[in-house]
């Protein structure tokens, strides 16, 4: 768990059962009332970008995401194969865990 006021952009926190990362945080201290964060959040399992607004002192928990550089090596049926560069395993994903991402492989 972490408070809202120490979100830092490129962070991943877990929100109503979805996982996003902070692209843009904001904090407003109005003449009139309490302060607050705004934040842009991006979902990592659909890609849509949402704006929140959280109360100054809350508690946010953290999710721990596991980024590896992972090498493209091919695609057999709809199945895509990558290695990852240190260990040299290789993992396979189908094209709707990929989704439009696939286009872009090379």
């Amino acid at each position: 768990m972490v408070n809202v006021n120490d979100l830092k952009v490129g962070m991943t926190i877990q929100m109503d059962g979805n996982i996003y990362t902070v692209l843009e945080l904001g904090h407003v201290k109005p003449g009139k009332g309490a302060a607050f964060v705004t934040a842009k959040l991006k979902n990592l399992r659909s890609g849509a970008i949402i704006e929140e607004r959280f109360n100054a002192g809350i508690k946010i928990e953290t999710a721990h995401i596991d980024r590896r550089d992972m090498q493209y090596l091919y695609e057999m049926n709809g199945i895509y194969y990558f290695m990852n560069l240190e260990t040299y395993d290789q993992i396979e994903l189908n094209q709707s865990s990929l989704g439009d991402d696939a286009k872009f492989l090379k």
